[in-house]
């Protein structure tokens, strides 16, 4: 099963929660509070987020956690890769991916197609998107056939 583990899912949960009041800097505190998760747990997101720059962190008493950008400016992606690291759905689809049955697999420029779609589907949803409470439509339709991969990640 491909799954996002329970951090990814707590850090969207999060950094929804700050992008419906962006204004606002958000303590680990309330934000345990408003999103019922441990503090430990959020406190721990908060600084994977801000480490990836996601998040800002202000120290003070009108101190907690901002967003780095807009809404709208962040994406499943962004969000996704600052937990998880790099997407791809196995080692070559990364540019830097190493594997030893890469000039034999034959599956190697199919897996990179989809992990690239994959990719630009998470590119296309916003944290704005995932902040709304009404169901997203999703912004794009991604037949395969027509990814054209990068020279670089190519077997």
């Amino acid at each position: 099963m491909l799954k996002l583990s329970k951090l990814t899912d707590y850090a969207a949960v999060i950094m929804a929660q700050i992008a419906r009041d962006p204004g606002h800097a958000h303590t680990a505190s309330e934000l345990s509070q408003c999103v019922s998760l441990p503090q430990p747990t959020v406190g721990k997101t908060l600084k994977m987020l801000s480490r990836s720059g996601l998040l800002v962190s202000r120290r003070g008493a009108h101190g907690g956690y901002v967003l780095s950008r807009a809404p709208a400016d962040i994406t499943a992606s962004d969000i996704i890769a600052a937990i998880e690291g790099p997407i791809g759905m196995t080692e070559c689809s990364h540019a830097d991916g190493d594997c030893e049955l890469q000039e034999t697999c034959g599956v190697a420029d199919n897996w990179q197609r989809v992990s690239l779609a994959i990719r630009t589907l998470l590119e296309g949803v916003t944290l704005a998107h995932l902040a709304q409470s009404s169901p997203i439509k999703l912004p794009v339709q991604l037949p395969i056939q027509s990814v054209t991969l990068p020279s670089a990640v190519k077997a």
